[in-house]
């Protein structure tokens, strides 16, 4: 029997990308998932192919986690569709792609990032990851139990040139994760980051990329095992901590997060 057998998982952005790579891996090892998407229809499909791929349940669940009146209606929809939740992966998010198409090639400075952008970015990023979170935990906090896990990415990139307000904006999740870890403590719900460990080969990269930094792109893949022991048994108790799924998948064990 796996680890995430019946584990109830609620994984945001579940669609495509990050998302669908934890969800799949999850649903592989017999946990029930509720994945979202803006688009409802999209995301009963995704949940579909990943139910008949492997062992484990999933469900599409339709929420724009910008929006507080959808958030609540999503994770209301995936309480009842799982009868709890477990476990809440926050991974819903929008990169640099959508305000620079050409941020690898030729990055540009902060002041010539549009407002309306700016503001788009940090509502997806740093809202969505608040207003989910705020949605699901006084469920966990009722049954005494339950993890959040809050997708991130690697320091560097938080500073890099080029990559406002990307990188700050997962700066911002981070510190919420500090925080939310914090607040939590001593109730029997962690909070933990997982972050990939490198760039990944999602719909965050451009298409024009170079073939050789392509072809040193992690797959999404790798965030599985990790995702996974977050979601086990065996991760009980552990909380504020950072978890690097390559260094994971090496057999690297995460320390305090920083």
């Amino acid at each position: 029997m796996s680890e995430v057998d019946g584990v109830r998982v609620l994984v945001t952005g579940g669609t495509s990308g990050l998302g669908r790579a934890m969800s799949a891996a999850l649903v592989a090892g017999g946990a029930r998932v509720a994945l979202t998407g803006r688009d409802p229809a999209r995301a009963a499909q995704v949940a579909g192919e990943l139910a008949a791929a492997a062992t484990g349940q999933a469900v599409g669940v339709g929420m724009d986690v910008r929006d507080e009146a959808s958030v609540e209606q999503g994770v209301a929809a995936a309480l009842t569709a799982l009868g709890g939740i477990d476990v809440l992966v926050n991974n819903a998010g929008i990169g640099m792609r959508t305000v620079d198409p050409n941020f690898l090639s030729s990055p540009k400075g902060f002041w010539t990032v549009a407002p309306d952008a700016f503001r788009d970015l940090f509502v997806t990023n740093v809202d969505g990851y608040f207003l989910v979170a705020r949605a699901v935990v006084p469920a966990m906090l009722a049954a005494g139990a339950g993890k959040v896990v809050n997708v991130s990415i690697n320091e560097s990139t938080m500073r890099r040139p080029g990559f406002t307000p990307y990188g700050p904006s997962r700066a911002a999740t981070d510190a919420l994760s500090h925080a939310m870890a914090g607040d939590l403590a001593g109730t029997g719900v962690t909070v933990n980051l997982l972050a990939p460990g490198g760039a990944t080969a999602t719909g965050m990269i451009p298409d024009g990329v170079p073939d050789e930094v392509r072809a040193g792109l992690l797959d999404p893949a790798i965030m599985g095992p990790a995702v996974c022991w977050l979601a086990s048994r065996s991760s009980d108790g552990v909380t504020d901590v950072r978890v690097v799924a390559t260094d994971f998948a090496a057999g690297i064990r995460p320390g305090p997060a920083t």
